[in-house]
């Protein structure tokens, strides 16, 4: 089964010139950790999640409603392409230790799939919670 199949084509998204506080504000509005960055052309540039407007926002000073989601996104983004197989994107992320991917087509953005995508889905069950298991390893519980 590919990634097409079971992604998620409504994608919540922010571009690079919009601020921090307008991208906490859709993360808030949706319940969701994080928002893929498009320029305007709808080319991914990178991720951005609620950890990074805390750690790279709100900690480093800066205002949010003056800080561009460019500045203080993920550039490095894992992403997946609609063509990619199931498993192979739970290995992927289960490696780089991500809950999301977006999916792209070319350098466009398409879609997004979560481990919960795939552990709605009886076949891919036990990858999604590999990979989940695998996510939280280094979790320590206080």
């Amino acid at each position: 089964m590919n990634v097409s199949e079971i992604m998620n084509t409504s994608v919540v998204t922010v571009t690079v010139s919009d601020t921090a506080a307008e991208a906490a504000r859709l993360l808030a509005r949706h319940n969701i950790g994080a928002v893929p960055v498009t320029s305007d052309d709808g080319h991914l540039r990178g991720i951005l999640t609620d950890r990074d407007i805390i750690t790279r926002c709100i900690a480093a000073e800066l205002d949010p409603a003056d800080t561009r989601c460019g500045e203080i996104m993920t550039k490095s983004v894992l992403t997946v392409t609609t063509d990619d197989d199931v498993r192979e994107a739970a290995r992927k992320m289960s490696v780089n230790r991500v809950r999301r991917v977006p999916v792209t087509l070319g350098e466009h953005l398409v879609g997004i799939v979560a481990l919960a995508d795939m552990a709605r889905h009886p076949k891919f069950d036990m990858e999604a919670s590999h990979a989940l298991t695998e996510i939280s390893s280094n979790v320590r519980r206080v």
